[in-house]
């Protein structure tokens, strides 16, 4: 991580300071319907046709050996079939919400087994199932795979990708559709993707000014529940259940600030810094450098006869003391607006900034939260 790309990161956090006070967003951007979701669906099959890079493992030899049984043929048990043109694989796609019978799936195809590489196979039918173990799509087709291998006679051997995972565009079929509880009570449920009560109430108090309810009246069409969910009263019909979830899910409003706080992610050095995120008067001392910030505060009275206002103001002030070693300044401020002008000055590494706001939250001079990813 260089110190371009830190200084990139805190510049883009500190410009979202004059942003997100007036942004608006849709509501069908920060929020899902409940019922309104997608199922995994996974399998187990074969691919057959592969140029030898396929494998002997036991399992395959017993999923070979049901396969002809299903179509009637039987093997001596003392008979071991050759079937290095054949691979066990995994296969798994995603069902959205509303897919009908005969609709195509993109599905992705990866070997369980040994095989060196899946190009070239076809993988033939096989039945994806949810998590009831009922059968929702059938999968088979001609894999494409991106990656490839070669290995010589001596054991040397060059991979590039991963030629053991293919994709089969519009590889499954659905077969039949999953029930949606979309219709099933007299409401529809709005679940946030971040959970926050003021967000929460926020979605809620838009919702009721736009369809015109009051629920100061006792007329409330949403309602808050948790942070989470905002249930919004729906009509029975679903023609009209549809036409009314398409107008309210465009609806935009503010959503609340989120909580103070500083993510890490220390395999990569990259430091996201909050807007809320406030530093408290403290001394820092790392390395060679001691960093003092104290606050000043002043009154300021009007005359008499002056009818203003008595006013309150913060100086803060920074005192710096550096030694003869390794040069580094570090000057946080009281908002994060400062401390990005700071960092950029300066073009603290990772580690140290990492070292110093960690430090400091230690000591209680940071107003966050410190999150490690």
């Amino acid at each position: 991580m260089t110190q371009t790309m830190i200084k990139l990161i805190l510049f883009l956090a500190c410009m979202g300071i004059a942003t997100s006070t007036v942004a608006q967003q849709r509501i069908k951007d920060l929020a899902a319907v409940q019922g309104v979701r997608a199922n995994q669906l996974v399998g187990y099959g074969l691919v057959v046709g592969l140029p030898g890079t396929g494998e002997q493992s036991p399992f395959t030899e017993q999923s070979f050996r049901t396969m002809l049984n299903n179509f009637g043929i039987s093997l001596d048990p003392n008979t071991k079939p050759k079937i290095k043109n054949v691979a066990a694989v995994a296969v798994h796609a995603e069902l959205p919400a509303f897919a009908k019978p005969g609709q195509t799936l993109d599905i992705t195809v990866s070997s369980v087994g040994e095989a060196s590489s899946l190009r070239g196979g076809t993988l033939l039918r096989t039945f994806l199932k949810g998590l009831d173990g009922k059968i929702y799509a059938t999968a088979q087709g001609s894999l494409v795979v991106s990656g490839f291998g070669a290995e010589g006679a001596d054991g040397s051997r060059i991979v590039a990708n991963t030629p053991t995972v293919g994709r089969i565009p519009n590889g499954a079929l659905v077969e039949q559709e999953v029930p949606s509880g979309l219709m099933q009570n007299d409401y529809i449920t709005f679940n946030l993707h971040q959970p926050d009560f003021s967000t929460a109430q926020a979605l809620a108090d838009v919702i009721n000014t736009r369809l015109g309810a009051n629920p100061l009246n006792g007329y409330a069409i949403a309602q808050p529940i948790d942070s989470t969910s905002v249930r919004v009263s729906a009509p029975r019909d679903l023609a009209q259940r549809v036409g009314f979830l398409a107008t309210v899910e465009n609806f935009r409003f503010t959503p609340a600030k989120m909580s103070a706080r500083v993510v890490i992610n220390s395999r990569t050095g990259t430091i996201v810094v909050g807007e809320n995120v406030r530093l408290l008067p403290a001394a820092i001392t790392h390395g060679g450098l001691t960093v003092t910030i104290s606050e000043n505060i002043q009154v300021d009275q009007p005359n008499a006869l002056g009818q203003g206002e008595t006013a309150v103001t913060t100086q803060s002030i920074i005192d710096v003391d550096q030694s003869d070693s390794r040069m580094f300044k570090f000057e946080p401020g009281v908002t994060l607006e400062e401390l990005v002008r700071a960092v950029n000055q300066v073009g603290a590494a990772p580690g140290d900034l990492m070292a110093i706001l960690e430090a400091l939250r230690q000591a209680g001079a940071l107003q966050g939260e410190i999150v490690v990813i």
